[in-house]
């Protein structure tokens, strides 16, 4: 991925139901940076047809702005899977993303079929990752193929895989969901968080978002418009890390045509490190602006 793609705003990933038409239409006015039009778990099997026309025609409008619009189709080894495929592939989503991926192996059989349905180059894919064995091999899935350029988090079939308890500091989680961000981050990939279910447990709710932030990830799949205000502004900069930004490049920039060896911001030391990373937090304030102003 190119860097200026990196930086494009993904902080709130919203799923919307694909047999929901009302839904779909709602979201073309909702704050969320992306969506995920979805044919798996939110459409009844007897509804997966008609949501699947229904979705890929919405994918293909260009009606949803400057928000990323991608499908989620159903899972590899279904009876909808390669009709999905074949059908996302002529919609030309921004991505798509794919279930209980379990190996790159799946990875490249996905990228085939979604190239030999004529696929265009934007049109990425997310790699969900659901299951014990996926986390073991999330190093290997992350670089199977450039056109995979995220993963997203399916945080209740991982804890129901790992047979852990559903508790509010996720620890029974902690390790699979930092190997999955390990991977992500050495292959230079997107990675997302998984939902939080309870939508009326707001302190919960904004305490998870918090965590995932501070773990790395670059934004959060959520259930309910609701959550996206709150989800949007913790996985924004604040006034207060922009502004430390500033400083340390100031700081940096003044020891250099000074040409001292050391450079200091609130009594730290200021290295290289502090410098890139701040600059990156000014890249992603000037880029959530630009995004929230044509939104």
């Amino acid at each position: 991925m190119s860097a200026d793609d990196m930086l494009r705003p993904r902080r709130s990933v919203l799923y919307m139901p694909g047999a929901n038409a009302r839904a779909l239409e709602k979201a073309k006015t909702l704050p969320a940076d992306a969506l995920i039009l979805d044919l798996e778990d939110a459409v009844a099997p007897d509804a997966k047809v008609e949501a699947r026309a229904r979705v890929c025609e919405a994918a293909a409008s260009g009606e949803y702005g400057n928000r990323e619009v991608t499908i989620r189709v159903n899972g590899i080894g279904t009876e909808w899977h390669d009709e999905d495929l074949r059908a996302a592939a002529k919609a030309g989503p921004a991505a798509v993303v794919v279930p209980k991926i379990g190996s790159a192996e799946e990875v490249l059989a996905v990228v085939r079929a979604l190239e030999a349905a004529g696929a265009p180059k934007h049109t990425k894919v997310w790699a969900m990752i659901e299951t014990p064995g996926a986390i073991l091999r999330a190093e290997s899935i992350a670089a199977a193929h450039e056109r995979l350029t995220g993963l997203v988090m399916g945080t209740n079939d991982l804890v129901k895989e790992l047979r852990a308890q559903r508790v509010p500091d996720r620890a029974p989680m902690l390790t699979s969901l930092s190997i999955a961000i390990l991977a992500a981050r050495a292959a230079g990939k997107l990675i997302f968080d998984g939902v939080y279910n309870d939508v009326k447990d707001l302190d919960g709710y904004e305490a998870e978002v918090r965590q995932g932030r501070a773990m790395g990830f670059d934004g959060k799949t959520l259930i309910h418009p609701g959550q996206i205000a709150l989800c949007n502004e913790i996985f924004s900069p604040g006034e207060a890390e922009i502004a430390h930004a500033r400083r340390v490049i100031e700081a940096f920039e003044q020891a250099q045509r000074e040409k001292l060896g050391v450079a200091t911001v609130d009594g730290r030391m200021i290295e290289n490190l502090h410098v890139e990373e701040a600059r990156r937090v000014l890249a992603i304030a000037d880029a959530i602006a630009a995004a929230d102003a044509t939104r």
